[in-house]
């Protein structure tokens, strides 16, 4: 017989956690609002742009004034909040567009960059993890733990220029960036396939570091528990014991990794979205957070936090169901 999922504790347990982070969104959107009335950018001169250069203070105030940023910051942040809870999000002042078009054109792009990466980072990362582990202070080991400190060192944007420099320039054997080839206005599936290999491969490189460095512990500990011993002498082999026994036990810790990385993993993409002119939601992050766009950087940032919410909900429900010692109960 399979044993039956926990669906019950599983519910109660999400349930929880989604009342709990409604204040932890509330209070967010209204640090996002503080924050935002607390920068030294002024709204109406970054919509007016090269215009308000020369305007004078009197056309700034009547800007600021329809655009509503003379009011206190928290009449405009309840304003927002109660339109966003009947799905009204605002109109972007920087782009021009409704809040929610500007998030629906570039979310579907930022989430596939991210979940090629992050499944990309989580299957290199087992693997080499695992070889490193099987001969801990052998050759391989040495050289994959010595690789994954000197690429956690690394900052995601420099890789991207290396990636760019010796992939794309000097091999010639992926685009540069963009979404499209040079000259085409239309995306279609071949050339999206081909030019987010390279931000994919990069942001899945600054992500590995951890997933290897973590299974390499995991796994190099439960190779060492009685458990396993008592395998060996059962004369199980080799791959069956790592595989087994050693590679599910060493793997726990792993799976509360998955929520810790969501928010670097958010970061990272930021950056290799720029670096790459990738369609995703870094440009309007940039152009809302230098134009103090106050609807779309609330917005945007309540997305983030859920994204890391979220995350955190799935590593808990994933390493409840992997032990169930642990339960639903958080």
């Amino acid at each position: 017989m399979t044993a039956r999922l926990p669906w019950g504790p599983m519910a109660r347990m999400t349930g929880r956690r989604l009342l709990a982070a409604v204040p932890v969104l509330v209070v967010v959107t209204f640090g996002v609002f503080a924050l935002a009335a607390a920068s030294p950018f002024d709204p109406a001169k970054a919509y007016a742009g090269s215009a308000g250069l020369g305007a004078g203070q009197g056309v700034l105030d009547q800007l600021g004034e329809n655009l509503g940023t003379d009011r206190p910051f928290a009449a405009r942040w309840w304003d927002w909040l109660t339109a966003a809870l009947t799905g009204d999000l605002g109109d972007s002042a920087s782009l021009r567009q409704p809040v929610a078009q500007v998030i629906g054109e570039r979310i579907g792009w930022s989430l596939l960059l991210c979940s090629l990466a992050f499944a990309l980072a989580v299957a290199a990362g087992t693997a080499l993890g695992v070889l490193a582990a099987r001969r801990r202070g052998g050759l391989l080991d040495r050289v994959v733990t010595g690789l994954a400190y000197a690429l956690e060192a690394a900052p995601p944007f420099w890789l991207g220029l290396l990636a760019i420099w010796f992939l794309a320039l000097k091999l010639d054997a992926l685009p540069a960036g963009g979404l499209t080839d040079t000259g085409s206005d239309t995306a279609t599936a071949g050339q999206v396939a081909s030019h987010v290999v390279l931000p994919a491969l990069v942001l899945a490189v600054s992500q590995l570091p951890w997933f290897v460095l973590y299974v390499r512990q995991g796994v190099g500990d439960a190779l060492d528990e009685d458990p396993v011993r008592g395998a060996r002498a059962r004369g199980l082999s080799e791959r069956t014991v790592l595989l087994g026994h050693a590679l599910r036990s060493g793997l726990l810790p792993v799976l509360t990794l998955i929520g810790s990385r969501v928010p670097e993993l958010i970061t990272g993409a930021l950056l290799v979205e720029t670096v790459f002119s990738w369609p995703g939601i870094a440009s309007a992050t940039v152009e809302a957070a230098t134009k103090v766009d106050f609807p779309l950087l609330a917005a945007l940032t309540v997305l983030a936090t859920a994204a890391v919410l979220v995350g955190n909900l799935l590593s808990d429900l994933l390493y409840g169901l992997a032990d169930p010692r642990v339960g639903f109960d958080g």
